[in-house]
This record gives C-alpha cells, sequence and structure tokens, in this order.
C-alpha cells in the first residue's frame, strides 16, 4: 500500500468496520513503509521534465527492490512476528487465482525457517529470497487459489505465525459492483489490439466474452504508425528511436498484452524487446521507470451492456518513451460503459494482473478526459489503493449528479421555448442558462439521452431484449440510473429503477429575475410550465420527483463524489481546455472543475491537493488532450508530487496525507492560466475563482466560469443537491418583486415549496465508507 495511504486507511477501516465490513479480514496493501524504488529513473524523468529533483530524494542512483514493494528498513522493524501480505490486490479481491504474495520473517530468523501454506497446502517453494531495504523477505506468485476464501499461513520453525484470508473470485468478475449485466454483447471479434496490424481477438470462447491473452511486440515508425514486428530479432528500417528519460536512444519496440478480465478486454505497454527477458514480478522491463499510467477512456451515451471495442490506447508515445507503463480496458471507457462502479472494479482487476505480470509499480497514475475524469474521480475516492494521484481533463465530478441536472435543465428549458414560443426571447432564454453560448442549450439537451431508456441503446443490441413500456417493461434500459439499478434499487410498484433525479422547488430563472433580465410574469410563466421529466426521461407536465431511497443512496455508495474517502489523499491535476466559448455550445464547462474543488473543500475543509490549470485547446498541436505538452507535463509533475509526498511522511511518520501533499507539491503545479492560443502563451499564476468577466481576475476574465440553469436558479457551485430542502414561498422574503396576485401564483406554482439552498438537500448525508459492495 502506497505509503501516504497508511493513517488514511486506518482511519476508513474505523468506518467501514461501522458499515458491516470486518476489518480483521481487511489489510493494507504492502507495509506502509517507504520506497526509494525508481529513484534513478524519477530523478531522470524530471531533469529531463525541468522539474528538478524531488525533495529528499537521493540524487544517485538507487536499487530498485525485487517487486518495487514498499519495504520497512531495519530499525523500523520492531515486531518479532513473521508476517504475510497480498501485494497484487487487497487480500479480498483476488481474481483468477493469482496473487503476489510477501513473507517477512522476523530480521533474527533466517529465511530458510520461514513456510508457508495456502488453504492447507505447502506453497512453500513458490517463494524466493528478495531483498529490499537491506532485509531479507520472501516472495511469491501463487496461482490457482480456489474461489472463495482462503487461508494463507506464514510461519516460522519453532517460532511464531501469521494467518491472513484472501477471497478469491472469478477472473470474469464480479467482485464487488453487483451481479453480472445483462445481457451483454460480446466484442472480442471486433477488438484489433493496440498496433496488432488489423487481426482482432475473434470470437469471444465463452459466454463470458473471454479472449486468450495475446502478447506481441510492436514497433513506432518515424511516421507515427505501429505496427507488428516482423520477428522476434527484427527491427525494420523505418523503426523509430525513442530517447528515454535518461537520455539514451532506443528503438521505438514496445510490448503488448492484451487479454480479458472482468468480462473486459484490457491491454498494457511498455517499452521492451523480444531480445530482453520476459517480464515478471522480479524481473522487470529495463526502460520501465517503475510507474503505471492508466487510461480512461470518455463518452457515456451508448456505454450499456456491450464489452467495447476499444480501450483509451496504452500506444502513447509520449508516455512510453519516458519509462511509463501504460493501461487501459475496454469497459473503462465511458463509451462502452457508463458505471463507475463496474469501471472500478474492472481498474482493480486489470491492476492485479498487471502487478502478477510486472511487479508491483511504484505508483499508478490516473489519466482520464471528460468520461474518464468522472472514473478517476470516484475510483480514487471510492476505492483508495488503486490510484496514487490524478490527471483529469475536461473534469467534472460525476454523470449522474453534476451532468444529469445540467442537461435535463437543458432540455427542459429547450422544449419550454418551444412550446411557448415569444415568452423568452434568446436573450432571455441564454441569462435563464446560465451557458455562455446561447446554442449549447440545444446542444446539452441532446445529452439528456443519458436518461432515456431507449436513446442510446448500441444498434445490435436485439430489440427483443431492450426496454418498452408496453411490449417489454423488463427490458434492458440504456440509461445511467438503470446501469447501477443494484445500488439503487426498485420500485416496487412500477418495477423501473429508483432515480435520484429532481427539480421539485427549483426556481428557474432566479438571477435572471432578480437581474432584471426578465420580469415577474416571464419567471412565473417559466416556472409553471417547465415541468419535468417521467420516470422514462419522456417530456412531463409535473416537476421530477426523487425517490428519496435512491438519494439517499447516491450519497452513501458515492455515486455522487463526496471527495472525503480517499480523493482527499491523492494529489489531483485538473487540466481543462477552455471550450465553453465553442461556436455550437459544449458540455465540458469549467464550472465543473470549481464544483470538484467546492466538493473536496466541503468535505476535508481544504482542497490543497487539487491544482487547476486551463489554456486554449489551440495550444494543442492536434487539439487533442493526448497531443497537449501541458497535459503531459502534468503528468511528469504529478509523478514527481507523488514521489515527494512519499518522502516527505517517511521524514514525517506523524503527518497526514494532507501535510505531506502540502510540503511535496512542486512549484510548477500552481493554479494557473495560459492566455494566448501559441506557444508564447503568458502564464497567469493565482488562485482561481469562479468570478464572471471584468471582475479583475485575468484567468476568470480570459475564461470566464459560467454556469448552469440550476446554478441560476441558486442552487450550489458544489452541484452536490440531488433534491433541494424546501421551504414556502414568502414574497416578503423573496428577492424579486411580486403584487399580491403574482404572490398567490407563485404559492400555487410552488405549492410544495421553493429551494432553500442554505439547507442540506432531502436525504443529503456523507459517504458511508469506501471499498463498499454492492
Amino acid at each position: 500500500m502506497p505509503l501516504q495511504r497508511c493513517s488514511a486507511a486506518r482511519r476508513l477501516f474505523d468506518r467501514r468496520a461501522g458499515g458491516g465490513v470486518d476489518p480483521v479480514r481487511v489489510r493494507l496493501w504492502g507495509r506502509c513503509s517507504p520506497s526509494v524504488a525508481g529513484a534513478a529513473v524519477l530523478a531522470g524523468l524530471l531533469a529531463a521534465s525541468g522539474t528538478g529533483p524531488v525533495p529528499g530524494s537521493p540524487a544517485t542512483a538507487g536499487v530498485l527492490p525485487s517487486s518495487a514493494a514498499p519495504f520497512a528498513p531495519a530499525a523500523d522493524r520492531t515486531d518479532p512476528q513473521v508476517s504475510v501480505s497480498v501485494l497484487s490486490s487487497r487480500p479480498d479481491t483476488v481474481t483468477g487465482g493469482r496473487a503476489l504474495v510477501r513473507v517477512e520473517p522476523p530480521a533474527s530468523v533466517a529465511p530458510e525457517r520461514v513456510r508457508l501454506s495456502a488453504a492447507g497446502v505447502d506453497v512453500t517453494d513458490r517463494l524466493r529470497l528478495v531483498e529490499a531495504g537491506g532485509n531479507p523477505a520472501l516472495e511469491g506468485l501463487l496461482t490457482g487459489l480456489a474461489e472463495g476464501e482462503s487461508e494463507l499461513v506464514a510461519s516460522v520453525e519453532g517460532g511464531g505465525s501469521d494467518g491472513l484470508t484472501v477471497v478469491n473470485h472469478p477472473v470474469e468478475g464480479p467482485v464487488f459492483s453487483g451481479p453480472h449485466q445483462e445481457p451483454f454483447l460480446c466484442d472480442t471479434d471486433r477488438f484489433e489490439p493496440a498496433g496488432g496490424g488489423g487481426a482482432t481477438l475473434g470470437p469471444a470462447l465463452d459466454e463470458d466474452c473471454s479472449a486468450r491473452t495475446v502478447v506481441r511486440h510492436v514497433y513506432r515508425d518515424t511516421d507515427g504508425r505501429w505496427h507488428p514486428l516482423p520477428g522476434p530479432g527484427v527491427v525494420p528500417s523505418d523503426a523509430d528511436t525513442a530517447t528515454t528519460a535518461a537520455g539514451t536512444r532506443v528503438p521505438f519496440v514496445a510490448r503488448v498484452e492484451t487479454g480479458t478480465v472482468n468480462r473486459s478486454v484490457y491491454e498494457t505497454a511498455v517499452l521492451h524487446t523480444p531480445e530482453e527477458e520476459e517480464p515478471d514480478p522480479w524481473t522487470a522491463p529495463r526502460r520501465w521507470n517503475g510507474r503505471l499510467v492508466y487510461k480512461f477512456g470518455g463518452g457515456c451515451t451508448g456505454g450499456w451492456y456491450v464489452q467495447g471495442p476499444d480501450t483509451a490506447g496504452v500506444l502513447d508515445a509520449p508516455m512510453l518513451e519516458r519509462g511509463y507503463a501504460v493501461a487501459s480496458a475496454s469497459l473503462n471507457v465511458f463509451g462502452n460503459n457508463c458505471n463507475d462502479l463496474l469501471a472500478a472494479e474492472t481498474m482493480s482487476a486489470v491492476h492485479q494482473r498487471f502487478v502478477t505480470t510486472m511487479g508491483v509499480p511504484h505508483s499508478t497514475l490516473g489519466w482520464g478526459n471528460s468520461g474518464g475524469a468522472y472514473q478517476a474521480h470516484q475510483i480514487a475516492d471510492n476505492y483508495p489503493g488503486l490510484l496514487d494521484g490524478i490527471v483529469v481533463s475536461q473534469a467534472f465530478p460525476d454523470v449522474g449528479f453534476s451532468v444529469v441536472p445540467v442537461v435535463t435543465d437543458a432540455l427542459l428549458l429547450r422544449e419550454y421555448a418551444r412550446e411557448h414560443p415569444g415568452e423568452l426571447d434568446r436573450v432571455e432564454q441564454h441569462a435563464v442558462s446560465g451557458f455562455l453560448q446561447f446554442e449549447s442549450i440545444d446542444r446539452l439537451a441532446r445529452e439528456a439521452s443519458r436518461v432515456d431508456p431507449r436513446g442510446a441503446c448500441r444498434q445490435d443490441l436485439p430489440e427483443e431484449v431492450l426496454y418498452h413500456p408496453e411490449d417489454n417493461p423488463g427490458g434492458a434500459r440504456c440509461e445511467v440510473f438503470a446501469a447501477t439499478q443494484n445500488v439503487y434499487g426498485t420500485d416496487p410498484q412500477s418495477g423501473l429503477p429508483r432515480r435520484p433525479l429532481d427539480n421539485v422547488g427549483v426556481q428557474y430563472g432566479l438571477h435572471a429575475l432578480v437581474e432584471g433580465v426578465i420580469d415577474t410574469e416571464q419567471f412565473l410563466h417559466l416556472n409553471e410550465h417547465i415541468g419535468g421529466l417521467d420516470a422514462d426521461g419522456a417530456l412531463s407536465g409535473e416537476r421530477t420527483e426523487a425517490d428519496q431511497a435512491a438519494t439517499e443512496a447516491a450519497y452513501r455508495s458515492g455515486r455522487l463524489l463526496n471527495g472525503g474517502g480517499g480523493l482527499a489523499d491523492v494529489p489531483v491535476v485538473d487540466h481543462r481546455f477552455y471550450e465553453d466559448d465553442l461556436p455550437g455550445g459544449d458540455l465540458h464547462m469549467r464550472y465543473h472543475s470549481f464544483s470538484v474543488r467546492e466538493r473536496l473543500e466541503q468535505a476535508n475543509g481544504t482542497a490543497d491537493n487539487h491544482v487547476m490549470l486551463v489554456e486554449d485547446k489551440e495550444r494543442s498541436p492536434d487539439g487533442f488532450v493526448s497531443g497537449s505538452p501541458l497535459a503531459l507535463r502534468s503528468l511528469v509533475e504529478l509523478d514527481a508530487w507523488v514521489s515527494g509526498m512519499r518522502e516527505q511522511q517517511a521524514q514525517n511518520p506523524r503527518w497526514e496525507p494532507i501535510d505531506a501533499i502540502r510540503a511535496s507539491r512542486p512549484g510548477f503545479l500552481q493554479d494557473s492560466c495560459w492566455i494566448g492560443a501559441g506557444p508564447d502563451a503568458e502564464r497567469v499564476v493565482g488562485e482561481q475563482v469562479p468570478l464572471p468577466a471584468g471582475r479583475g481576475d485575468r484567468c476568470a476574465d480570459a475564461f470566464p466560469v459560467h454556469t448552469s440553469p440550476r446554478i441560476e436558479a441558486g442552487g450550489p457551485l458544489a452541484s452536490d443537491v440531488v433534491a433541494c430542502a424546501l421551504r414556502p414561498f414568502d414574497a416578503e422574503r423573496h428577492p424579486g418583486e411580486f403584487t399580491e396576485q403574482q404572490a398567490e401564483r407563485a404559492e400555487a406554482i410552488f405549492s410544495e415549496g421553493v429551494c432553500d439552498w442554505d439547507e442540506p438537500g432531502r436525504g443529503q448525508q456523507g459517504l458511508a465508507g469506501t471499498w463498499q459492495r454492492f
């Protein structure tokens, strides 16, 4: 377990104990101790990026301990007993019968006196002696563990013993996300492995969409294209060369592994040539810097009931060249799977596969854009230990509670204008929306298909399995809340998924009324007729009322990003191309970054682990995040931040993670914006503030923060209220001006009350704990 998680893990175990999880069976990953793994690689990496060395890191080459696992120096080892731990995953989330384990004997005990058994079977012969921090230990890769619980027992002849219960799950899952989704389309015959030359994985081997694991070597040509190597020792003349962080020029050849876990296709890639030894947990590729970048792909609409024909892409030349290993999976692309629980479970399984193949990474860094940012945020918060730091671009807090309300409000506003032409002109509609571009109303309204059970199903899903209100009311629903129906529950009367979606009491156009853009009559007419959505996402004359049980589950389960779980203890670099001003409107509005920050501050009293960097999209040569020099630099700086944080906590073991985060943040990582579109854009450093343009903040002026219909109705910037608290409409307390007749009309329109945003929402509560199971 990464060092910075130690004290937080103890707190989280206390929380989980109250939520029904047995803390005795929940063990730390590793031994919560400092590691200098990859120190030489990191030093070269930072030198190449111009960031300088990590404070307190050794300036000379360090020795990678076996499997790069944290290990305590002899002076820190005071426990006289032998201990056993699982390095590849939590003990209760083993998959596929594979587990990398470590046995640590007391310093005075010869390793040959150590024995290890698994489910009563002696497996000592699987262990090998390793050295880390000057202390002997034993590590081994166990395979063939039976499904269910097994007891690992490490003992010393004539001495003590230590037992650990591991729980092994099928390689195809599930582990903690809940029952497998049905139906489920296999895509192995559409999946082309990275750099594989056009061949697919072929037909699925079973109903769980399994495919054989394939390892191949590919090379990058001088035009930037990838091809399979023609032979094991043959590097074609058109092969490009990679300049490593240490300045060495090597053939640009990568090892790519493709296989299936958790019904998902996964891929990993790392610089490696066929002449090198095949990697194992104790033989790392020579040019791997010990870090794993896990890439999350975007999207959402269409991500229902399919395996997916692609990942977020592992042949990322800039990352590979700098020595990073890269991993991704088809169910970590939200365009294939818009379910953050399943995404977390998939990442856990893929990470475990990587560790049992390559060894424990020094750190695992998340990289996600748009829908990939949802995943990075929620996995870091709800399943701590999987990600040590994240770079997110075009970020949102989550899909169900930051995106769904804004797109459904946009749909309601658009349809109101169509049904009541002339009530609000273009300027007035624009003011009610809060968006920078008027066109964003229609653009975002189209994204409301996320709550339409038939709006975005993939075309090859058989019609007979899909939901139809009359013909097949029990069919598969292609929408956000049905994707996690096992979390929200089912309405006993309708049989439909419970929905945490609400607009009761929302005073649409409140700010526009106060600012005089619309008058009281327009305000009343808008709120009288804007309506809501029914259980099938269709327009309704009635406001949408959230299911109370689903609302409470959204908060408790972390489907609404809380920020006070694991996310509180990891560095977050929020990189954004400014897209509020795109001519046709856009979903990726800048205020969502501030929503994340607000949630962190509310949950933790600080957001010192969160840095925002914003730039013009034209600064990327290809217009994509992967081509942004700033985004790539953010990754390198994040790497330094995570490493520095570990150094700080090693030197200050009583510190909380946030203390180490503050002390180790690289100087480059300060809230900043780059004004200008070219390479000579001016950097402006300073705390980012969500001010409207013209208030004197240069970043706010250059990249103004616009909002949403719900925020323009008085809602919080955090976008964390599912269903607002209600109070009776009171014309005397209202910021608008109402005649006696208008006040009576308002009381009728808001018969259930108006939102009181100063109070917690209905059912609003804290996170019930991390590593929850469903």
